[in-house]
């Protein structure tokens, strides 16, 4: 980086630093996720090959925090499904269709009796939460091909299926945590 250049990024940090920080924690949860976010801005203003263009360095700044934030709520407003399935630790869906038997007799047959509930939990789910469940866990079908196929938005699909985990799991949590006792 040139003289001139870490000059002028050390000007604007000093000059603009305190209040960017201020503006993004309004718009964020955490002093953490600000920090992380201004440092953002700062790496994108040092980078700038054109820096000499730009007429408000201010506005830019804060267009760029602004942008940064909006990036940041689309991470983490759509969860990826790992993270659904972790919700509250609570059973994963993994352990709602996967029952160790090791092949002993008497937990095969509570395993048979686990089956038929999860089958029926599965028939109480409302008929497009439950069309997407079985699509995407039991026909090996991925959450964009359901969307494609339905017409739908991905997260529309998505949503469906967090609402037919978390009841599969609140449904079926006392039952798993007795086979597993």
């Amino acid at each position: 980086m040139s003289e001139r250049k870490s000059t002028i990024l050390t000007f604007n940090i000093e000059k603009y630093g305190k209040q960017l920080l201020g503006f993004i924690k309004s718009k964020v949860r955490s002093t953490e996720d600000a920090e992380d976010i201004l440092q953002e801005v700062w790496y994108q203003f040092a980078h700038l090959t054109d820096i000499d263009q730009l007429q408000n360095i201010s506005a830019w700044l804060y267009k760029v925090a602004g942008n940064r934030v909006v990036d940041q709520y689309r991470r983490k407003s759509s969860p990826s499904f790992s993270a659904l399935e972790n919700e509250d630790d609570i059973l994963s869906i993994k352990d709602l269709l996967l029952v160790d038997a090791s092949g002993d007799p008497s937990l095969m047959l509570q395993n048979e009796g686990y089956m038929e509930e999860l089958a029926t939990a599965i028939e109480e789910l409302p008929e497009k939460q439950k069309a997407v469940f079985v699509q995407n866990e039991l026909q090996d079908k991925t959450l964009q091909e359901i969307a494609d196929e339905s017409g739908e938005h991905l997260k529309t699909i998505i949503s469906r299926k967090g609402y037919a985990i978390k009841y599969l799991r609140k449904r079926l949590e006392p039952i798993y945590n007795e086979l597993n006792n």
